[in-house]
């Protein structure tokens, strides 16, 4: 009865790849620029300016910004803290970010197609950096792997799907006899 259930699901998705994913990780930058910029101004006022930069390894961490604004902590909450711990709630709540949501795409554990948890929620973010490490090439693998899976999905053990459209193959939930990862249909 849940093999039957879990055939159905397969055979309703596909995996997202690389195009896809790219405008929802722009959409999603956009919005996060949008509640994170007004803020920042209005904590720094003139003295924030995101497109200046200081070659001289003085303004790590916002140092510069101490002196003139409340805090030079606050960028680091609002340029690290509130993006991770919104991007997971996110996830968590609706499999999904807005850019996800707007190309009907849900990030889904690559084994079950079942809700992700916090702990892969985590580790799914956090893959995010190391994927970035090698000039972006865990980012870039999402269009060459079959599964469409990226290093960070890979880490986390997530796939990202949507709704199957016509002539997409479709996805698979379960691991073969071998135990080897499930090939694409």
């Amino acid at each position: 009865m849940e093999r039957e259930r879990v055939e159905r699901q397969e055979a309703q998705l596909e995996y997202v790849g690389f195009w896809l994913r790219l405008l929802a990780s722009l959409v999603d930058t956009a919005l996060l620029l949008a509640v994170t910029y007004p803020l920042l101004r209005l904590l720094y006022g003139r003295a924030f300016n995101p497109l200046s930069f200081d070659l001289t390894g003085s303004d790590l961490m916002g140092s510069s910004l101490a002196a003139s604004g409340p805090s030079g902590r606050a960028d680091f909450l609002f340029d690290w803290v509130l993006p991770a711990v919104a991007v997971i709630a996110f996830w968590l709540a609706r499999q999904a970010t807005p850019g996800k949501m707007l190309i009907s795409a849900r990030i889904v554990d690559a084994r079950t197609g079942a809700k992700p948890g916090l702990g892969q929620a985590i580790a799914r973010y956090i893959g995010y950096f190391i994927s970035t490490l090698p000039l972006c090439l865990g980012l870039i693998w999402v269009g060459l792997d079959p599964r469409k899976q990226g290093w960070h999905d890979k880490i986390a053990g997530t796939v990202v799907v949507r709704p199957r459209r016509s002539g997409a193959g479709s996805v698979r939930f379960h691991e073969s006899s071998s135990g080897a990862p499930p090939r694409p249909v």
